[in-house]
């Protein structure tokens, strides 16, 4: 993409736009970045403290987590596969000692 420089070099108006709109959408991205991993380590933290909590109740979370996860970006399976599923496989071994 060509920029288009004023007189004095500056950008034009319609590219300072495209970049602030860049910058809030990055800003924005950033926000549902925290509020997943914040979520996440919520779920992962009742799991992992609940005595009450059931095997199936577990799972359940996990699956409603991944259902929210996939909601706030969609098309991710796979970063959710790579990043998030060893984790809470490894926690749900770890406190239900499965095999």
């Amino acid at each position: 993409m060509q920029e288009e420089r004023s007189c004095n070099g500056q950008l034009t108006n319609a590219h300072q736009e495209t970049a602030v709109n860049s910058r809030i959408e990055q800003e924005e991205e950033r926000k549902l970045i925290r509020r997943l991993q914040m979520m996440m380590n919520m779920v992962m933290q009742v799991i992992a403290q609940d005595a009450s909590l059931t095997v199936d109740e577990a799972s359940r979370m996990i699956a409603d987590s991944r259902e929210a996860a996939l909601a706030m970006f969609p098309g991710k399976e796979l970063a959710y596969d790579l990043i998030w599923k060893p984790r809470f496989q490894r926690l749900m071994v770890e406190r239900f000692r499965l095999q």
